[in-house]
């Protein structure tokens, strides 16, 4: 978790434990800048975690640098969050500005530095512009922008109310831009327990004869209107959304929340944690995200020039433990596909202007850690030797090996000693095959165990390292 303690980031690590998305023996890695005040605070967020949820938290990992982040699913929440106040509207290009140097940072060390296979899940707005960045150094399957999922449960939820039903019974996905260019296409919406022409009904009584070319003026005079509104009592603003359009109230409602000065932690992190489920699960699923494309809205959507287009965009994709595989998108009515053009046209701008790589060199030399192992590249394994001091009792054994198995590390061998001297703690020797940063890992992970006292791994005898860090 990239981003642990800010607003979002720390919403998303307490849902990851609370809702148990993570076993026991699975490690979650909390991640601030070293120096700086998430640097301190991430060590006390693992103590408030472990003092919660002591019961069935995962293993609590810290890190203080992009280069020692590594998992098999990154979640980025790090960067400037717009200010929560009246009168405050935020402004993406500030935020492109600051941001996209942070995303580009981290992303050229999990690119130089990781396993190749990560999936990451953008939440650090521009969403559009983080897509961008990290599709860019690690390939567009292995990213998503959670923006357009938030988005949809968000209108979801709207038709729900409208309808008088459950949430989990309304279908649809939201595209475009994270924001103010979300682009609700009701050309997806389905009810559960209504047939097409009631469905089609529905649809044309929600929508109130509108199209979603007025889209943008409406949300520009409902913004002004609950200003003002707001400026006497902020409880009657919210009563105002309530009497508007679905697709409305799915801008405007959570711009009065930011307003409001509550900002959306909770909804972020809630869809956030709802997207790490999928992935971890190993299941496959249909949901929204900002992606990076290239070509699959051909005959949908177009470039200026005609070609097909390329770029990030908010689209229904099908999602699973790999990334995303594909684009669920049929032929779409007009106003639907002019505003998705209108959105494709104003992310691309956003990030050609904003991407930051001036200064990157992918062939300059790591940063020095400070870490007496071989940095090297992620994908050079080594044989590696070690020792750890456990308590002699049931259960440490099955954790020892349990931190292995869930990071796909198999034993060469393992062997006991017998207990030392005061007779409550044993040795084991483990010796196994692994990157020099998925070791560094492990080592972290089982110092953690309650029942672990010490763990020391060292390159095993005969297992030299050339100045790359590549075994040899």
């Amino acid at each position: 978790m990239v981003g642990a303690t800010g607003d979002v980031g720390r919403q998303v690590c307490t849902q990851i434990v609370e809702r148990r998305v993570l076993p026991p023996t699975a490690r979650l890695q909390l991640v601030g800048r070293a120096g700086g005040a998430s640097g301190r605070a991430v060590h006390g967020l693992r103590a408030d975690l472990v003092d919660a949820y002591d019961e069935h938290a995962p293993l609590l990992d810290v890190a203080h640098s992009p280069e020692d982040v590594t998992a098999d699913v990154i979640v980025v929440a790090a960067g400037l969050t717009p200010p929560a106040r009246t009168g405050a509207d935020p402004d993406r290009r500030v935020l492109a500005a600051t941001n996209g140097a942070v995303l580009a940072e981290y992303a050229d060390a999990i690119a130089r530095h990781g396993s190749g296979h990560e999936v990451v899940v953008v939440v650090t707005n521009p969403v559009e512009l983080g897509v961008a960045v990290m599709a860019e150094r690690l390939g567009r399957h292995r990213v998503l922008g959670m923006g357009a999922w938030l988005d949809t449960l968000r209108f979801r939820r709207e038709i729900a109310v409208e309808l008088g039903v459950r949430r989990h019974r309304v279908g649809g996905f939201v595209g475009g831009q994270h924001g103010e260019d979300a682009v609700p296409l009701w050309s997806t919406v389905r009810v559960s327990g209504l047939d097409a022409d009631e469905r089609a009904r529905a649809v044309a009584a929600l929508r109130r004869g509108r199209t979603l070319d007025a889209l943008p003026t409406e949300i520009a005079a409902a913004k002004d209107e609950l200003a003002r509104v707001a400026a006497d009592d902020m409880g009657a603003a919210f009563d105002l959304i309530d009497t508007w359009p679905a697709d409305l109230r799915l801008v405007t409602r959570p711009w009065m929340t930011h307003q409001s000065g509550a900002k959306t932690p909770a909804g972020t992190a809630s869809a956030t944690v709802d997207l790490l489920e999928v992935i971890l699960d190993g299941r496959e699923i249909v949901v929204a995200g900002q992606v990076a494309l290239d070509g699959e809205l051909d005959g949908r959507l177009t470039g200026p020039d005609g070609a097909p287009h390329r770029g990030v965009l908010g689209v229904p994709v099908v999602l699973g433990p790999g990334g995303w595989t594909r684009v669920l998108l049929d032929d779409l009515p007009d106003d639907e596909a002019r505003r998705l053009a209108h959105a494709a046209d104003g992310v691309g701008r956003m990030v050609t202007a904003s991407t930051v790589r001036e200064g990157s060199d992918a062939s300059a030399a790591p940063a020095a850690t400070g870490d007496p192992m071989p940095s090297g590249r992620a994908g050079a394994e080594a044989a590696w030797v070690a020792t750890v001091h456990g308590l002699d009792q049931p259960g440490t054994l099955t954790a020892l090996t349990g931190v292995f198995s869930t990071r796909g590390v198999s034993f060469d061998s393992l062997a006991t000693e017998p207990v030392d001297d005061d007779g409550r703690a044993g040795r084991i020797v483990v010796t196994f095959r692994a990157t020099p940063r998925r070791t560094r890992a492990l080592e972290r992970a089982v110092r953690r165990l309650a029942t672990v006292r010490s763990v020391m791994v060292e390159p095993a005898p005969g297992a030299e390292f050339s100045q790359g860090g590549t075994a040899r």
